[in-house]
């Protein structure tokens, strides 16, 4: 169940600081993803302090977490063989990308839209070949559970250093209404991940009766730009001086619910 939006209880900040960790390595599947951000911290002279966001990349959590399969190892349904008839993809891939779903959204050549099991709508389950392996039978599924990924990030970021910061993890994604892939949460933990500005006043005084901020996704897609999308090798990015409500949110918060969805 969705939480609920959070409050705003300050100003925007003036001023911002984003900064793409470095020393990150290749991730490896077992490795412990806060260990390698503390790694990148140091290495790129920082400190964790109270109110920072930590913003992690989902390729490196999914690697981490061993959600690498091997499309050899794939044997398709005839369902997806006939889906895959229909949107010119490889009937194997198409096999995990139903596994990973609850609905296909919408299909034709070349595009497979479908809602995740986690809620989110998005292209092929999310599912992704580029930056996993050398080998091309490889490919990443998402986390089994993104927020809760979040959550053990950032209990073990607090473990070992005393700061409590939030995390987020975020992916880029097609919207609906515009072209182009932008940075959105996928999972996130310690921080609101929707403003609610309802009640409050414009300039003129009037009162706003329907904006709500996807305040994660505002940093998701500013981080994005310092990840970049091919062989920048900067999967984590910290994000410091945004003052917000303190509020446990999650990316279940960001997902519109299908009955008021008119996409779907």
């Amino acid at each position: 169940m969705a939480s609920p939006a959070a409050k705003p209880s300050a100003k925007p900040a003036a001023e911002l600081s984003i900064s793409a960790l470095a020393g990150i390595p290749l991730v490896q599947p077992g490795d412990n993803v806060a260990d390698l951000i503390l790694q990148g911290l140091a290495a790129s002279g920082f400190a964790l302090r109270r109110g920072d966001i930590v913003v992690v990349a989902q390729k490196i959590v999914s690697k981490a977490e061993r959600r690498v399969v091997d499309l050899r190892e794939v044997t398709p349904s005839a369902r997806a063989q006939t889906v895959a008839a229909e949107v010119d993809k490889d009937p194997r891939l198409v096999e995990l990308i139903l596994r990973e779903s609850t609905e296909v959204v919408r299909h034709r050549k070349n595009v497979l839209v479908v809602a995740h099991r986690s809620g989110i709508v998005l292209a092929n389950a999310g599912i992704d070949a580029s930056n996993v392996s050398a080998d091309e039978h490889r490919v990443l599924l998402l986390p089994e559970d993104c927020n809760r990924s979040c959550r053990e990030i950032r209990a073990r970021l607090a473990k070992d250093t005393g700061i409590e910061a939030g995390v987020l993890m975020i992916d880029s994604l097609g919207r609906a209404w515009r072209n182009g892939t932008v940075g959105v949460a996928l999972g996130a933990a310690g921080l609101p991940t929707l403003l609610d500005l309802r009640g409050t006043p414009d300039l003129f005084g009037r009162e706003l009766r329907s904006t709500e901020v996807g305040i994660a996704d505002e940093i998701a897609a500013a981080a994005s730009m310092l990840m970049g999308q091919a062989g920048e090798g900067t999967p984590v990015v910290l994000l410091r001086g945004l003052t917000l409500p303190v509020a446990d949110g999650s990316a279940d918060d960001l997902i519109r619910p299908r009955e008021i969805d008119l996409f779907r």
